[in-house]
């Protein structure tokens, strides 16, 4: 199917001017709609999220997933800029959630539609635009996949400067909890939660995870929060403190989790394991067709949709992750360009590449 990818450009202006905050990305999920059915292309939406399929699909073939979202986050506060008016100036397309994500998610859909007629696919596509990205939500592409159990690799479109990051950054938040006994300061009665909970976080300190990465910083847990007490005069019994804990790939977040509390002794629990670091194989055909092409691989120490992704996955894009989330969000129209240019490179170079196993 023949598109220009200037029309998919003006899908990302067409995008970033109707706001879509996560949980609130119904507008944003009929442009999409409206887009593809202008083509001729069938859509599924399952809750916000919108789903399509190559034309020649083939039950018996592997599903190839291309990902991103069109969810954004709140606007910063010293947006100079409506951060909903797109505008174009010098080159560089300005407004909330050019760069993250939705100069990926058209550039993918680029992709998608340039390859949406192919007969000869050694796999089927399945093109999906997420909701709730920003906040890892159980209504974004974890809802897509209880339908969708069988995918075989996926291309997540996050601004990387076209780098492949073939390793990304877990996450775990961790509560803890200290008790004590009650009593009056004064006489020093009770047991004191709160020298208990910083001996807990002292213990937390100590923790070394030996497992060392290619890709990504070594696996790291930090208090960022603790909370004690409530007045001068009384000893607390009850100390609570929150561990931000980051995960490179040589670990799962239940391994993380166990080591944590067979370390500390408060009583720890994890809010969720659901957001695990990812790996992309090296023998996987998407990590041989990166070698081939001789393109530098990182890993990433940003979260995306690829946490919630039980299948090997590579994370690529336009744009500059450093963008992200600022004020006076912009993506180069050039890097719009460029970055099509080589997602089919790279598409054209699996698909060479899985022909000759």
């Amino acid at each position: 199917m023949s598109v220009d990818i200037e029309q998919c450009i003006q899908l990302l202006c067409d995008l970033i001017d109707q706001p879509s905050l996560s949980r609130e990305e119904d507008k944003t999920a009929q442009i999409l709609i409206n887009f593809f059915t202008q083509l001729d292309i069938d859509v599924e939406k399952i809750g916000h999220n919108i789903i399509a399929k190559n034309r020649y699909w083939d039950e018996g073939k592997i599903i190839l997933l291309l990902n991103s979202h069109h969810d954004t986050v709140k606007p910063a506060k010293t947006y100079t800029r409506d951060p909903y008016k797109s505008s174009i100036e010098n080159g560089q397309l300005f407004g909330l959630g050019s760069n993250d994500a939705g100069g990926p998610l058209v550039t993918l859909i680029h992709l998608f539609l340039s390859y949406y007629d192919r007969k000869d696919l050694p796999f089927n596509i399945l093109m999906v635009a997420s909701a709730e990205e920003e906040i890892s939500g159980k209504n974004g592409i974890a809802l897509v996949l209880q339908t969708y159990t069988n995918i075989w690799a996926g291309i997540v479109g996050e601004p990387t400067l076209m780098e492949a990051a073939v390793a990304e950054r877990g996450l775990m938040v961790v509560d803890g909890i200290s008790e004590g006994i009650s009593g009056h300061a004064a006489r020093k009665e009770g047991v004191n939660a709160l020298y208990k909970g910083i001996e807990a976080i002292g213990e937390i300190r100590k923790i070394d995870f030996d497992k060392k990465s290619d890709y990504l910083p070594d696996t790291q847990a930090i208090v960022t929060q603790i909370q004690s007490g409530t007045q001068h005069n009384v000893i607390p019994d009850h100390c609570s403190f929150v561990i931000d804990v980051r995960v490179n790939e040589c670990y799962n977040n239940r391994e993380v989790f166990e080591i944590l509390q067979s370390n500390c002794s408060a009583q720890l629990t994890a809010r969720s394991y659901r957001l695990n670091s990812s790996f992309l194989p090296l023998s996987h055909p998407l990590h041989r067709t990166i070698k081939s092409l001789g393109w530098k691989t990182y890993g990433s120490p940003t979260l995306s949709d690829q946490a919630l992704m039980s299948f090997p996955t590579l994370k690529l894009g336009p744009g500059d992750s450093a963008r992200s989330h600022t004020a006076d969000e912009y993506i180069y129209v050039d890097e719009i360009i460029e970055g099509s240019k080589l997602y089919h490179l790279f598409l054209e170079n699996l698909i060479k590449e899985m022909q000759h196993e």
